[in-house]
């Protein structure tokens, strides 16, 4: 094959890799690049899997599967021509049993070794791609996980939150941790559904998990291999059917075993390499919790690698001058311990900075707790920032601690910190001044060492004005100050974002990312985005699901754009009188909003309307009011 069409084939291929979410729409456009540059009538990917043959993808008219030639390829690891198939094993995959195969009525003109190789290395970019999408996901599970532990102490709603968090992380049904109970010779597994107390005991020589703790070994069933060993007392005991199963020895640190974690029924397919890996770690991390130990500095250490790899997915979009300035003034305070106070609008993606401003900071690895000021009543306010004591009030039946214990050497996000009342504004102050906390119907102060990120859509300067903020607690906060713009103010960043979102949902829809045509994006830019990034994230998520086309022209989004966007103002003298009123409403609504800065009360009393009454008409009118 000439150099220059490898070339062009191997440009093409990778640029294909680049942007195609997974190996399966990959294959089916890259297998046509191929069976053309081959002259083949057919071209397919085959991949042997037990004895069996699978076809990961094709191009053509389908040809009857030549399983001898393909199982010949496999023992010869090399390529095999016989008129009219020509195979070759998918470099450096081989070992996996994937087969380029071709139907061609005459030889290809193309070495088979080199179009294997150019395939090979765009479907590696990827699946590497998938692998390291995955793992992120996995990392950041297991993070989260690490996290609870912390937090938790009771032994029960531990199980209970490892049990759920292994359930997403695998894509499984179900998940039980058996703690061997060796003087009644039992397992006692929990959370057990559908058994009386949420904990189910069996025989520690009974089914898969008996084996695991028996032998020290995992183990792992599928759906069409192992199921002779599954226990179908426990599934007629449970009234489920265990299809799939994966199960792993619970090792302390002495290295004595003293239980198994077991993942049931993958939603799809088996369990695989990977998931056993992720188990595996789960269950060394869980061993180390469950005993409550005092090797906790090994936990921290795997916590701070975790936290270290989990913030790189943690980013903010955009290339306009005030967002690139903001990035270097987060890189410059984010290792120091000063307060943050961010001003914007709702929607404009303050909690994004906060924690941006977390994960390069040195806190990484502890936690990270946001809480709404706004929607929290003044009543329980105090007792959600700082902790209530058994018996402190009518509701309070346990201890409880506040946001600030959980943040202890991590960051605590104050959102909308200008609706706190005053009452709450003087017990914050204490607490940033002093750095301790009382629990609610306690009198031991406990020391609490978190950084205090605050944010607001108000203006803080002139609630000090009109005596509705606290002047000392004001200077207290405002250290460093973040401006986040809108977005209507943040030109190509509109375009540049609403591609991300849309790539990602088109991706959780499993379909391709539609484009904008150049009509769309002047409608993107055009519209005032009185919700800012979450209103345009929500729009974005609508179109991934509810859009059909590949290509996202202006009309395709008047059907969520609410009426009256039209940035003139202007009124159709056409239209009937009813839409006439409905359009001049709109637009006159949202002036005052943006007027106020995305401050609903202010907006309001512009209007001279109350708050509430202002959301009932702007949803009357079909407008996005941008509430959380």
């Amino acid at each position: 094959m000439p150099k220059t069409e490898t070339g062009s084939l191997s440009a093409q291929l990778l640029n294909l890799a680049s942007h195609t979410p997974t190996t399966a729409l990959f294959l089916e456009q890259a297998l046509k690049a191929v069976r053309a540059v081959a002259k083949a009538d057919f071209a397919a990917v085959f991949r042997g899997e037990r004895g069996r043959w699978r076809t990961l993808g094709m191009a053509g008219a389908e040809q009857t599967l030549p399983t001898e030639l393909l199982a010949d390829v496999l023992d010869r690891e090399g390529p095999v021509s016989r008129l009219p198939w020509h195979l070759a094993p998918l470099q450096p995959r081989a070992a996996s049993g994937e087969i380029l195969a071709l139907y061609c009525a005459a030889p290809p003109p193309i070495p088979l070794e080199e179009l294997s190789a150019v395939l090979s290395a765009a479907l590696e970019v990827v699946r590497g791609r998938q692998r390291r999408e995955r793992r992120i996901e996995r990392l950041e599970a297991i993070l989260a996980i690490a996290a609870q532990w912390r937090q938790t102490l009771d032994l029960t709603e531990l199980l209970t939150q490892m049990a759920e968090a292994s359930t997403r992380l695998l894509n499984a049904e179900r998940a039980s941790i058996f703690l061997w109970d060796k003087p009644n010779k039992q397992l006692v597994g929990r959370p057990a559904l559908g058994v009386e107390g949420g904990e189910l005991r069996i025989g520690e020589e009974v089914g898969i998990v008996g084996q695991v703790v028996k032998t020290g070994e995992t183990r792992r069933v599928d759906a069409d291999e192992g199921q002779q060993d599954i226990d179908r007392s426990v599934d007629k005991k449970l009234k489920f059917e265990t299809r799939t199963l994966l199960c792993v020895p619970l090792r302390g640190h002495d290295g004595e075993l003293f239980g198994a974690f077991e993942m049931i029924n993958k939603v799809k397919g088996n369990f695989t390499d990977d998931d056993l890996a992720a188990l595996l770690e789960l269950a060394s991390h869980a061993a180390l919790a469950l005993e409550q130990t005092q090797e906790y500095s090994q936990l921290l250490k795997s916590r701070n690698q975790l936290a270290d790899q989990a913030a790189e997915g943690v980013e903010m979009i955009g290339e306009c001058a005030a967002i690139g300035a903001l990035r270097s003034t987060i890189r410059r305070i984010a290792a120091t311990d000063l307060a943050v106070l961010i001003l914007g609008e709702n929607g404009t993606g303050k909690d994004v900075l906060a924690r941006l401003a977390h994960v390069l900071s040195n806190r990484r690895q502890e936690p990270f707790i946001a809480v709404n000021c706004a929607a929290i009543a003044e009543t329980l306010l105090e007792s959600e920032l700082f902790g209530h004591e058994k018996g402190a009030f009518t509701d309070a039946q346990d201890t409880r601690a506040g946001k600030f214990e959980l943040a202890d050497g991590g960051t605590i996000f104050l959102d909308e910190i200008g609706d706190m009342s005053l009452s709450g504004q003087a017990k914050l102050l204490r607490v940033l001044e002093e750095k301790t906390v009382v629990r609610v119907g306690g009198s031991l102060p406990i020391k609490t060492d978190a950084r205090v990120i605050a944010a607001t859509n108000q203006n803080l300067a002139d609630l000090v004005r009109q005596k509705k903020f606290r002047e000392d607690l004001y200077f207290r906060l405002n250290v460093v100050t973040l401006d986040m713009p809108p977005l209507r103010e943040r030109g190509e960043d509109i375009v540049l974002l609403a591609e991300h979102f849309l790539q990602g949902f088109a991706k959780k829809a499993r379909r391709k990312p539609p484009k904008f045509t150049a009509a769309a994006k002047k409608r993107l830019l055009m519209h005032t985005w009185p919700g800012n990034v979450r209103e345009l994230r929500n729009l974005m998520e609508r179109l991934a699901y509810l859009s059909t086309e590949d290509k996202l022209d202006a009309d395709d989004l008047s059907f969520i754009l609410s009426p009256g966007k039209d940035p003139s103002g202007a009124i159709d003298d056409n239209l009937p009188l009813t839409d006439a009123t409905q359009r001049f409403q709109t637009h006159y609504i949202q002036r005052h909003v943006q007027m106020s800065r995305g401050n609903m009360t202010e907006a309001a009393e512009r209007l001279g309307l109350h708050r509430s009454n202002l959301y009932r008409k702007m949803r009357q009118l079909g407008m996005d009011t941008a509430e959380d």
